[in-house]
């Protein structure tokens, strides 16, 4: 199950005071959290942070959740807000230089970690993200831009920007479609 595909009725069993549901939240969407906040954040440490603060955010707010069909969005949107909080101020050391955590959850070849981080490394803060998104959690580009606040348009554009880099970075380090 990706994390798109996330039962609501956990958030709701939260708000109750489940344990177990919350445990079984963040077991389901810890990877993606995590990988979100690093995809903006580039920092180990501060990636950690939000994430921990992401998960107490959104065991407090399950209380308020009004299901929609959609508890991946609201839960990302809480992560992104976090990460815009603490850049906005100045709380941000920009020093990761691999995703290894985020590629040992979507792989577990290390060739194919090693050629991730590599071209994670030339995309820019939002084509991260969207790769992020789309790849780790499988949320649509429509979600995304909701997420992202941008029009779906250009959620696509750089996607397929981002797609085309990764792509001509691996050709240009000789990993081709041999592989």
């Amino acid at each position: 199950m990706t994390a798109s595909h996330l039962d609501e009725n956990l958030i709701i069993k939260m708000a109750e005071g489940d344990r177990d549901a919350f445990s079984e939240f963040y077991r389901q969407t810890s990877s993606a959290v995590y990988g979100f906040a690093l995809s903006i954040l580039r920092n180990k440490h501060d990636a950690e942070d939000v994430m921990h603060d992401a998960f107490i955010r959104a065991y407090s707010a399950a209380i308020s959740y009004r299901p929609s069909g959609k508890p991946m969005p609201w839960l990302l949107t809480i992560v992104r807000n976090l990460c815009l909080n603490r850049i906005r101020a100045g709380k941000v050391c920009e020093d990761i230089s691999e995703y290894e955590h985020l590629t040992s959850a979507s792989t577990d070849d290390a060739v194919d970690r090693i050629v991730l981080e590599q071209t994670m490394g030339i995309l820019d803060s939002e084509e991260r993200q969207i790769v992020v998104l789309h790849a780790l959690t499988g949320l649509k580009h429509r979600e995304i831009a909701d997420i992202l606040e941008v029009p779906v348009g250009t959620v696509l554009s750089k996607y397929n920007r981002a797609l085309k880099k990764m792509r001509t970075e691996l050709e240009g380090k000789g990993y081709g479609n041999d592989r």
